[in-house]
């Protein structure tokens, strides 16, 4: 029987290895452990946290593909470990796509300072904007008598978000170039 017939699995493009798959899983556990130790807790949900950064390395060292993945698995991973629930549509939009949204660092490639900080500040700009509107549609009662709802989830999601993609920016870039020195470059993604 040929490689790709029928039982057996296809070796290509679209193939997750093992080794990936061991990745996603390191990524996850890490962002949760970062997650245990949050460097500020916001009222009604949110941290400023480091639980982005493996997702961001994956997403770099790896591409969008597997740090999407990641970041989707550790959404739901950060819900079991911190529940907050009003509507299913506002699990999804705080949990797995918002940080499935970091993920999309990966497309912009890992490269000098500026390409990384370009890629962070892209994961985080999209992960602040699931936040974001979740924050109008099912935390607008929280917002300050008078004040537009768009304004408070801008403002309260943004002063969480911002934080944590500035921390991180410095730190993916020195991880990805430890272990560019350690390893002899990045390897080709996938």
């Amino acid at each position: 029987m040929k490689e790709g017939d029928a039982g057996t699995p296809a070796r290509g493009k679209n193939r997750i290895d093992v080794r990936a798959i061991a990745e996603v899983g390191i990524a996850v556990a890490l962002a949760a452990v970062l997650n245990l130790v949050p460097l500020f807790k916001m009222p009604q949900g949110g941290s400023v946290s480091l639980d982005m950064l493996p997702i961001l390395f994956l997403a770099f060292y790896r591409g969008p593909r597997l740090g999407i993945l990641a970041g989707v698995v550790y959404g739901f991973v950060d819900y079991t470990m911190d529940p907050f629930f009003v509507h299913p549509a506002q699990l999804i939009l705080d949990y797995p796509l918002a940080f499935g949204l970091v993920g999309l660092a990966g497309f912009v490639g890992a490269g000098g300072p500026v390409k990384v900080a370009a890629g962070t500040i892209l994961g985080g700009l999209a992960r602040f904007t699931a936040h974001f509107f979740s924050g109008v549609i099912f935390f607008a009662s929280y917002a300050p008598k008078g004040q537009s709802p768009w304004l408070y989830s801008a403002v309260y999601n943004g002063s969480y978000m911002l934080v944590s993609t500035l921390i991180c920016i410095p730190l993916v870039y020195a991880l990805l170039k430890a272990f560019k020195k350690s390893e002899g470059g990045l390897p080709s993604r996938p």
